[in-house]
């Protein structure tokens, strides 16, 4: 397929924000069991919210790139109830908008105990709020991998796997950002929230290694003898059927050669993992400069390794285009 910066922005941007976002209430949640100091409310939760919140917004804008008809993207909530896309498009406002609040509440100093749990322990409106926030973010990384993991047709990415990773690598880069804030805003939280980066990282590397050996490993289910209908063992394509290109040869085939694919691939797997590993474990004290860089690194490796996500699924319509693909 052909890699689309628009939506390659969009997908890493907002998986940045689940991440950060995810990474503040966990960190909101350990503190109210007495598991971490409580950091200043104001500073942390209320700027890593509008943090993410300008993620999700860079992210929002990136998609509409994308769009022939811009005016037009409201329809695409429309269908609802069979189409993944149409699932994130309406989640991911409703995302942004407890995201919104949740930042409000904290900058807004606003905690009246609404009930206690039978432990004894208060809930705020920051906890209905992160609790809220911590189901749309899982449910927008579901709709958005389910975008490309319902298609049938493109077994790179007819995968639960698929699921995983956009999980795991928005996870990881989520947190090695809050890690990194932290050092500004909470550097007692700076250990907990890297220790967690390095977890997720590690996790991420198993599950796109896994994606990346059962790619290997697919075998086409259809032939040049299928596809046309004769059963001869060597056909040949001698030419595409005319000179210029077309919406099927620009849109379907990203025209790199091997050896850039194989490029990219190793470039995001140096990028994403060992390297953000590395500087995370020696930024672990509190050093903003490495846990900056580590961001810096691996969200420049996910933009490497969301481009080959695109790039090494194989359309059928391939098989035709022998010529150009």
């Amino acid at each position: 397929m052909h890699p689309a910066f628009s939506v390659i922005f969009l997908t890493t941007l907002i998986g940045a924000a689940q991440g950060l976002f995810l990474a503040l209430f966990t960190a909101q949640s350990y503190a109210a069991f007495k598991l971490l100091p409580q950091p200043d409310a104001h500073a942390f939760y209320g700027q890593g919210s509008l943090l993410a919140l300008v993620l999700l917004l860079a992210g929002l804008v990136a998609s509409f790139f994308h769009l022939g008809h811009p005016e037009r993207a409201w329809r695409t909530a429309t269908k609802w109830r069979t189409s993944w896309l149409s699932r994130e498009v309406i989640v991911l406002p409703a995302f942004m908008g407890v995201v919104f609040l949740y930042g409000l509440a904290h900058w807004l100093n606003w905690h009246p105990v609404l009930l206690t749990l039978p432990g004894g322990l208060p809930v705020d409106p920051t906890a209905i709020l992160g609790v809220a926030g911590t189901v749309l973010a899982f449910a927008l990384f579901l709709c958005t991998a389910m975008i490309y993991a319902c298609l049938k047709f493109l077994a790179e990415w007819h995968s639960p796997l698929t699921v995983a990773n956009y999980i795991l690598l928005g996870g990881a880069s989520g947190f090695t950002l809050a890690a990194a804030f932290a050092a500004h805003t909470a550097p007692e939280l700076v250990g907990f929230l890297a220790g967690w980066a390095v977890i997720i990282t590690v996790l991420g590397l198993i599950s796109r290694g896994a994606s990346l050996f059962r790619n290997t490993r697919l075998k086409p289910k259809s032939t040049l003898r299928t596809a046309i209908g004769v059963n001869h063992p060597k056909i040949v394509q001698k030419t595409q059927g005319f000179m210029g290109g077309s919406f099927n040869t620009r849109e379907f085939f990203h025209g790199k050669s091997v050896a850039v694919l194989r490029g990219v691939k190793w470039s995001f797997l140096i990028g994403v993992f060992p390297i953000p590993l590395l500087l995370l474990s020696a930024g672990m004290q509190g050093s903003a400069g490495l846990l900056g860089a580590a961001f810096l690194v691996q969200y420049l490796g996910l933009l490497a390794e969301r481009w080959f996500f695109f790039a090494q699924a194989n359309h059928p319509q391939n098989l035709y285009y022998q010529s150009i693909a």
